[in-house]
């Protein structure tokens, strides 16, 4: 057993050191740096720190590198190391009202207050691969630089609210829970729910989104606003007597406008859905407030259709990819025990099978 157990380690050894000669790659080929991802591969940065609950895109980017790419990985790198920091307090709530957009549109409203702000985004490009990014060493164009919207620019749904067309925001004035540091527990309120999408697989919560769209979950959705930019963020300090800002952090917010036919006790009119994570992560952000939206059946009196988005025990456990991959991985590892009296169990059965009917053998 012990000479098992030492080849084993080694084996392990020999495993890590050819994992980092993999990592590396061929030495000819000039390294990637941790500089290099987080200003070039800066949406996968953004992924890994929205679902790494994490804002550091330093630390996401190194975290890339580390997993070779891995996203998965490199948020579970993250997840790992966020255990590790102290807490000093918790930040006041951001005002998105006043974030400096770098790209806003809205579905809803062509003329609106601030305007329509494309910025950076894949949405108008033609999906054709550009060889000329292959060329070593090649510069972009210089062009003049882009500017965001000027000033802080209202939320659309203001718009509604203002005519009384859509639901207030709800505010149950009660801290909301942390999941980063209590695990999930069922029925969870609003507030939980968007916690667990924001740091929820973001494939899985886009297939989830698109089987709302389908039908499974009855909304049909507008995106009243998608916005993206900088925002402030502030902590009150018990000495001074008032909030300082402590620093910048980049969102992806979306509310959606749904529709919505009344109830007993609420007149006809829109309900909202929301999303809101770390940096561009517009498809995130989208597919969050839908399902969002759907998960908000019961509170608004609306039929259970039976959709998979609609049910918040199965959406909220397995969206996480942590969890997924830890549960789907660990199936890997040695089961040599378990598989033997498996084995035993249906040589058994057969055995029992073939003197129950004799003339079967024959």
């Amino acid at each position: 057993m012990y000479v098992a157990v030492k080849g084993g380690e080694r084996a392990i050894e020999n495993a890590h050191d050819w994992l980092a000669e993999e990592r590396r790659g061929d030495r000819d080929v000039a390294e990637l740096t941790v500089a290099q991802i987080r200003e070039q591969l800066a949406l996968a940065v953004n992924r890994v720190m929205a679902e790494g609950s994490l804002y550091d895109p330093d630390l996401a980017a190194l975290a890339i590198k580390q997993a070779r790419g891995d996203l998965i990985e490199a948020v579970f790198l993250i997840r790992a190391y966020r255990t590790t920091l102290p807490r000093f307090g918790y930040t006041a709530p951001v005002d998105t009202g006043a974030m400096r957009c770098d790209r806003r549109i809205s579905a809803t409203y062509k003329d609106l207050p601030g305007g329509q702000v494309l910025g950076p985004t894949f949405d108008y490009t033609h999906r054709l691969i550009d060889f000329k990014l292959a060329a070593d060493g090649q510069a972009p164009e210089v062009r003049p630089a882009r500017e965001g919207a000027a000033e802080p620019v209202p939320h659309v749904t203001g718009f509604l609210n203002a005519e009384g067309l859509i639901e207030t925001a709800g505010d149950d004035g009660d801290a909301p829970g942390d999941l980063t540091r209590e695990p999930l527990e069922l029925p969870a309120d609003r507030a939980l729910r968007l916690q667990a999408l924001a740091r929820a697989d973001e494939g899985f919560t886009l297939g989830m989104a698109y089987s709302t769209q389908r039908g499974y979950g009855r909304t049909h959705a507008f995106v009243g606003e998608l916005r993206i930019g900088a925002v402030a963020v502030e902590m009150e300090v018990p000495e001074l007597g008032f909030s300082i800002e402590i620093g910048e952090v980049v969102l992806t917010e979306c509310e959606t406008v749904n529709q919505f036919k009344g109830s007993k006790t609420e007149p006809p009119q829109f309900t909202r859905g929301y999303g809101l994570v770390f940096g561009q992560s517009e498809r995130k952000a989208i597919s969050m407030s839908l399902v969002d939206r759907a998960l908000r059946w019961e509170e608004l009196g609306e039929d259970d259709t039976g959709a998979p988005a609609q049910d918040a025990e199965f959406v909220l456990y397995h969206g996480d990819n942590i969890q997924a991959t830890g549960f789907l991985e660990h199936i890997k590892l040695p089961h040599y025990v378990d598989f033997q009296s498996e084995l035993e169990l249906i040589r058994k059965l057969r055995r029992e099978a073939v003197e129950a009917v004799p003339e079967a053998a024959e």
